[in-house]
């Protein structure tokens, strides 16, 4: 085996001749020369990596704008694309520092399983996200009802769908029962029907009735002639005769329709004389 050498006060000395404290020193020192090198090209790597990784994050940002993808979809891959880079990044400054990245990875599966675990619920959320932003039922800004809840979608995050309802609460839904419940999406079709059913007094003429109410109809523009307006008696009830009014408006004018509609019904019936009724009981009396 080669004799080792070592340089003190000009001149080169056998190792063996050193003391055991020059001998740690030197180990020490050829140590911290190489430990420092590592360091140094792991703290350049994380640098770097970073700024590398802001710049990715800013152009999948801008391919996913120019190519207008839905905003939902947006949020997801660029939180998803920053989480992959990032852990890329640090399994490789890991192994630039002298770490095996075999062990690493095991013992980061095996945490991955533990909490895989104990987080069963949030991988379905995970996973339920996934189906949505897949399969599309809704996107940012559709209003739909879920889970005994009616909102506008106002961000689709991983594990969560967070809605605003009308009197402006904000609700979070979680994406696992999103995707395997059932959802109404009152904003996918761009027509939608508009149903009322009015009760009238027994005795009145219906042809009468139908007549007012189809007049009225055709004095509001944003009622469609295509689908026509239907107008039919809908049922005899124990109070009331029920007439049955279905129209067909743009998804737009959904509200505003069925609200000015009710009043204006309300006001033309009592011009005309036809009486809304009440709940009634007749009692005979049998005389002995």
């Amino acid at each position: 085996m080669p004799t080792l050498l070592f340089i003190t006060a000009g001149e080169l000395v056998p190792t063996e001749e050193l003391s055991k404290f020059e001998q740690l020193a030197h180990k020490l020192w050829e140590w911290g020369i190489e430990a420092g090198q590592h360091i140094l090209t792991a703290a350049i790597i994380f640098i770097v990596g970073r700024l590398l990784i802001s710049f990715l994050n800013k152009l999948v940002a801008r391919i996913l704008v120019r190519r207008k993808i839905d905003p939902s979809v947006q949020s997801f891959v660029k939180s998803l694309v920053s989480i992959l880079l990032t852990v890329l990044l640090i399994v490789t400054v890991i192994s630039k520092l002298g770490i095996e990245t075999t062990s690493f990875a095991a013992l980061l599966a095996s945490a991955g399983v533990a909490v895989g675990m104990a987080l069963s619920g949030n991988l379905q959320n995970f996973a339920g996200g996934l189906i949505v932003l897949l399969f599309r039922p809704y996107k940012v800004g559709d209003v739909i009802e879920s889970q005994d809840e009616t909102g506008t979608v106002r961000e689709i995050q991983i594990f969560h769908t967070i809605l605003t309802t009308f009197d402006n609460k904000v609700i979070y839904i979680p994406n696992g029962a999103l995707s395997s419940g059932t959802v109404i999406n009152y904003s996918r079709e761009e027509l939608r029907r508009v149903d009322w059913i009015i009760g009238v007094e027994y005795g009145l003429d219906y042809e009468m009735v139908e007549k007012t109410v189809r007049e009225l109809l055709a004095t509001d523009s944003r009622i469609l002639d295509k689908p026509a307006p239907f107008v039919a008696l809908h049922a005899l009830a124990d109070s009331s005769v029920n007439i049955a009014i279905r129209v067909w408006v743009k998804n737009t004018d959904y509200w505003d329709v069925y609200f000015e509609m009710n009043k204006r019904i309300y006001a033309e019936f009592n011009k005309k004389g036809i009486g809304f009724p009440f709940p009634q009981l007749t009692v005979h009396q049998v005389q002995d």
